[in-house]
């Protein structure tokens, strides 16, 4: 049902956010982002998007695809309004926010997007792939720590939003280099995640990531990884 059927009722557009990112590992300062943008942009959902490989990460290895969206899926299951999409892993090579956008626009065509990512990249999209097209696809929210300052020079006015967060000093690359040096990660990242990387023996050089695809599946399927949702989540959106 559409607008402009008499007889019928209209669809109301949802207020879909979108928060990419290569999520190596996912951890509470991402969780709480998502869930300040939903409550202050009333929006409907969250998709959570994990990158299939980040142009602008060339100075280190990322964490297999499938591992960073099982561990996204664990970390976002207890939130009804929170999702996870494929689109990114799914389709492969390196990661551009506009790919993104359009295959989010095509599973959600009469919705409104709000990208959500850190304020301190905002002055870069005017450099980013196809630029002029992200504004016509999605609302940008700039997540920032109270009190920082960002010049907005050159940003749409009406295509950008800055959204202040309570400040949380936690990164993925400190929790990548704690699990490194046997520095426990626990209250970092939930609880799910936590036991995911030390089963799966992540960020740990002297521990090869030898686990196969299959294997982690199959986790999924006997609930003993990921649990029983890894394939709700995966479904979700495909």
């Amino acid at each position: 049902m559409r607008n402009g059927q008499s007889g019928q009722a209209s669809y109301q557009p949802r207020r879909i956010g979108i928060m990419g990112g290569t999520f190596d590992p996912i951890h509470h300062g991402h969780l709480v982002a998502a869930s300040e943008a939903q409550h202050v942009f009333d929006l409907d959902e969250v998709v959570f998007v994990p990158a299939a490989d980040n142009p602008f990460k060339t100075d280190r290895h990322i964490s297999l695809g499938e591992h960073r969206y099982l561990m996204t899926v664990i970390a976002t299951a207890s939130n009804p309004r929170f999702s996870v999409s494929r689109v990114d892993i799914d389709r492969g090579g390196k990661t551009y926010t506009i790919d993104t956008l359009r295959d989010i626009r095509l599973a959600y065509p009469h919705d409104e997007l709000f990208f959500i990512t850190g304020a301190d990249v905002l002055p870069q999209i005017l450099q980013w792939k196809d630029s002029d097209e992200l504004w016509k696809l999605a609302h940008f929210v700039g997540v920032s720590r109270p009190g920082h300052q960002l010049d907005m020079s050159g940003l749409p006015e009406d295509g950008v939003s800055l959204l202040e967060i309570p400040a949380m000093a936690i990164s993925s690359t400190d929790i990548r280099n704690r699990v490194k040096a046997g520095i426990p990660a626990w209250y970092l990242v939930p609880d799910g995640v936590v036991q995911y990387i030390y089963k799966y023996h992540l960020y740990r050089p002297e521990e090869a990531q030898t686990i196969s695809i299959a294997s982690i599946a199959g986790d999924c399927q006997d609930g003993s990884g990921a649990r029983s949702y890894c394939r709700e989540g995966a479904d979700r959106h495909e």
